[in-house]
């Protein structure tokens, strides 16, 4: 009888408090705090940072400076691959001085495929992959840095900022970005309406808790699920860090989700990782705030229409074994592409 991914998911639990506990005992400071740049653990993981792109010159000068800012003290990488953008973009990616490499993509191939790229040129033991339009406060690489390995996934979280409160984001760190605001951590699902990943319907109104509920995503090990929320759905790429050889191995992100419609590859990749033995463990202190597009509600919508053809997707992928062993395919997938790119610097 073939293993599916739903078999290898129901097998795994996500107990990390040994791992979390045995990490404050060595470093002296708590799971969740920011990092001080001087901590000596801040060098334990070389990181590349890769920022798949699109059309996002209203915000991307602002998630640069913000990386530039950052007060890590050791060097890490900053790889902008630009998916055919029709406006700056790849000009802002090509003559920021924080980032390490630019490559534009031949045509429009989506964030999946990008982020491959990117994953491909990435010279780091850790992949932190962050969104174009996410800035983040000037302690998270280090947090990252500090705390990833080969056996964990690291997520962040994220809050939300209309245009109208950002205005293309210069300034926003002024402000500390609100853990609360991330539907991972504060979820108030629509009352009389399917879900469109589980079909629960409620009835009545729900104060949801997921993050907190879960204790840390812990109980959601073994397939378990907190109403609408699994394990795999807490694995959201506007902010994550994953150990590269891990995502080399299961052969990155499927591609086909971006040509077929919107989101659900960064799901997929977290459900294949978790397949894989690693451990998905949040980072309560690594909060960026997400700058959202002057046409955000039109976006929104035209990617919510698109979703139930990507979810099926996902459902039919989870029907199928676990990927594995696929490094040296993706490797030279990735190398054949890149020979059709524009590399920028």
């Amino acid at each position: 009888m073939t293993t599916t991914l739903f078999d290898e998911l129901a097998r795994r639990n996500n107990l990390h408090a040994s791992s979390t506990h045995g990490w404050e005992a060595i470093a002296g400071i708590g799971w969740h705090e920011p990092t001080r740049s001087d901590l000596w653990l801040a060098n334990s993981r070389s990181v590349s940072v890769v920022i798949p792109a699109c059309d996002v010159a209203y915000c991307l000068p602002a998630v640069l400076n913000a990386l530039e800012d950052q007060h890590h003290r050791f060097e890490f990488e900053v790889i902008v691959v630009d998916d055919a953008s029709s406006d700056d973009t790849a000009t802002i990616a090509d003559t920021h001085p924080i980032v390490t490499h630019a490559v534009r993509l031949p045509q429009r191939m989506g964030a999946a495929t990008a982020r491959n790229l990117g994953t491909a040129l990435a010279q780091g033991q850790t992949v932190l992959y962050l969104d174009a339009d996410m800035v983040l406060p000037p302690h998270v690489i280090t947090d990252i840095a500090a705390r990833a390995s080969d056996t964990t996934v690291l997520v962040g979280f994220r809050h939300n900022l209309p245009y109208d409160l950002h205005q293309g984001g210069h300034g926003v760190l002024a402000q500390h970005p609100n853990l609360a605001a991330d539907h991972r951590v504060t979820w108030r699902p629509p009352v009389g309406k399917p879900l469109l990943y589980t079909g629960i319907t409620f009835t009545e109104p729900l104060d949801g808790r997921p993050l907190d509920a879960t204790h840390d995503f812990v109980d959601l090990g073994h397939g378990q699920r907190y109403y609408d929320w699994d394990l795999a759905r807490m694995v959201v790429t506007a902010l994550l860090a994953v150990p590269r050889a891990a995502v080399l191995n299961v052969g990155g992100f499927d591609a086909e989700f971006s040509r077929i419609g919107w989101g659900m590859e960064d799901t997929y990749l977290g459900a294949c990782l978790i397949a894989a033995g690693l451990l998905v463990i949040p980072l309560r202190q690594a909060v960026g705030f997400h700058l959202d597009p002057p046409d955000a509600e039109q976006q929104w919508h035209h990617k919510l229409a698109r979703w139930p053809a990507t979810l099926a997707r996902y459902w039919d992928l989870m029907r199928k074994p676990a990927p594995a062993g696929r490094a040296r395919e993706f490797t030279t997938a990735l190398t054949d592409l890149l020979h059709n790119c524009e590399v920028l610097r």
